[in-house]
């Protein structure tokens, strides 16, 4: 009688659990949230599923890549995604074009680019009638390089040659066989490359330039119909900075699955670029960052001049967290 009693109570709560459980998954939102890069400043997003924190805070994500920031942009604006990841001249140029998107919180607001040069170039002067190698020119690899010379003796097309290349993997190869003398690199391959005895002249993370190459982004429209989705995956978003920063070894882990690479030392110097200087907290969106940003674009589009970086920028979601006291918690 006792043995068919715990069965009973047993098969009580097993049933109870799984309806329990159903009804998690029924009441949890389904929402699609979007990263535009396979790089690490995009790497909240994935702590964020990979903790399981959407679920914790109601939601039943589908994350998505969408390849750079005006792709994904469009994908906002199409309604296939209403959040997505990516950097604040995108959000500039899209509302240009008649789009009401603003940015809810930084993902990086440095550009973390390396000059990394070759053998036989130990000082600038020695680029001097060389090739530093782009991706792409009006990229951000560009703008990183423009930025930097600005402080330089030597400058760009004056003294060297500056010449797209299309993407990291390419620098990086003309680098080594001698067909450039310095690259923009990105940190990770910048940390590849030293390890091959590359040298890194300057560092344009470490000059003082705030530009918003990376940030959490919606619409006004979707914030306005749905304050509370956007609120919980702020709090997903938000949360997974803080784990990434405070528990190493998942945030490692977390880069290895995406980034393709189980390398450890290689991800353990990536995490502490990106997740220990690059990627802020809290995550508040940075008008200083959007301005310098609208300030670029203004170079291209005259329709920008005037127009000032609050109005790409809404805050108040981040600082609705400050206010119930859920940052501070975070921080315990």
């Amino acid at each position: 009688m006792l043995k068919t009693a715990i069965f009973g109570v047993l098969a009580t709560l097993i049933v109870f659990a799984h309806h329990a459980a159903a009804q998690t998954r029924a009441s949890a939102e389904k929402v699609r949230v979007v990263y535009s890069a396979i790089g690490s400043s995009q790497s909240p997003l994935w702590i964020a599923h990979e903790a399981g924190l959407f679920k914790k805070h109601g939601l039943d994500a589908e994350i998505l890549y969408v390849a750079g920031g005006s792709r994904a942009a469009q994908v906002i604006l199409s309604g296939e995604a209403p959040i997505a990841m990516f950097n604040g001249s995108s959000v500039i140029s899209a509302n240009l074009a008649g789009a009401d998107l603003v940015n809810l919180a930084s993902g990086m607001n440095v550009l973390p680019f390396f000059l990394v040069t070759g053998p036989g170039v130990k000082e600038l002067e020695d680029l001097k009638g060389g090739k530093v190698a782009i991706t792409r020119f009006a990229s951000a690899t560009d703008f990183a390089l423009r930025f930097a010379a600005e402080k330089w003796p030597i400058k760009p097309e004056r003294d060297f040659a500056v010449i797209q290349l299309g993407g990291q993997p390419e620098m990086m190869a003309a680098l080594k066989g001698g067909a450039v003398q310095g690259a923009m690199l990105n940190a990770e391959f910048a940390i590849l490359a030293r390890r091959e005895g590359y040298r890194d002249l300057v560092d344009v993370a470490s000059l003082g330039l705030v530009f918003p190459g990376s940030g959490v982004n919606t619409s006004r429209s979707f914030i306005k119909s749905r304050r509370d989705t956007v609120l919980r995956i702020m709090r997903a978003y938000t949360e997974s900075v803080h784990l990434g920063r405070t528990n190493k070894s998942f945030g490692v882990t977390v880069l290895g699955k995406y980034l393709k690479n189980q390398d450890v030392p290689f991800l353990q110097a990536v995490h502490e670029l990106y997740l220990g200087r690059y990627i802020p907290w809290p995550p508040y969106p940075s008008a200083e960052a959007m301005k310098r940003a609208l300030d670029d674009v203004a170079e291209r589009d005259p329709r920008a001049r005037g127009m000032r970086p609050e109005q790409f920028i809404d805050a108040s979601l981040m600082q609705e967290l400050d206010k119930e006291g859920f940052i501070k918690q975070l921080g315990r």
